[in-house]
């Protein structure tokens, strides 16, 4: 995998322009983009400077976070607090991804989208309103283990850590292995269209684009 240096600001620039000038694969009016990564190499931070970039070139935009989508305690809980198996698989709730996220940006959907649903923090539901992206507008969806559910991205950068970088910077370490199956399960820098490469936060370096 060859890999070039890139600033934060030139990689954000760069998708930004790259989102801007492309369609939607569904033929639809919205474009969508995955940022995928574990916490630890801050999926969000990029995912809202290329929002931002968006919408200096007039694209409304709406940035979501999975972290928004987390089932309820009762669930994610089921076989303990630190299960890595039930972290990969059973702690975001990909149903409603699909229902509050995906389903509006169809063809002919409403645009009314989610931004969030569940708070981990009061174990309840947020209860946010619904936002709408006119069409021609940009979902920026991030956080880990999105791809590999046929969600339909436009765009897929993923935000890859080598195990070392993704063990010292991982305050849950009992995660870990969760990530280890991704690895082995979907293979994200192969199947990504852009793989960032974010061992030192302060010199990235990017697979350039598709």
């Amino acid at each position: 995998m060859g890999l070039e240096p890139i600033t934060w600001e030139r990689l954000a620039d760069a998708l930004a322009a790259h989102v801007d000038g492309g369609r939607p694969g569904d033929g639809g009016p919205w474009l969508k983009v995955a940022v995928d990564g574990p916490s630890a190499a801050r999926p969000g931070d990029l995912a809202e400077a290329v929002a931002e970039e968006l919408r200096t070139r007039g694209r409304p935009v709406l940035a979501v976070g999975t972290g928004g989508f987390l089932r309820p305690a009762s669930l994610r809980f089921e076989h303990g607090r630190e299960d890595p198996d039930a972290y990969y698989s059973g702690w975001f709730d990909v149903a409603a991804l699909w229902r509050e996220v995906f389903g509006p940006l169809e063809p002919g959907g409403s645009g009314r989208v989610l931004p969030d649903l569940w708070d981990p923090v009061t174990d309840r539901a947020t209860r946010s309103p619904y936002r709408e992206l006119a069409p021609g507008g940009v979902l920026v969806l991030h956080g880990p283990f999105l791809l590999g559910h046929w969600f339909p991205f436009d765009l897929t950068v993923h935000l890859r850590l080598s195990r070392a970088a993704l063990a010292r910077r991982t305050q849950e370490r009992w995660t870990l292995p969760a990530f280890d199956r991704y690895e082995a399960e979907v293979g994200p820098a192969e199947a990504a269209d852009v793989t960032v490469r974010a061992d030192d936060p302060r010199h990235p370096a990017w697979t350039g684009l598709p």
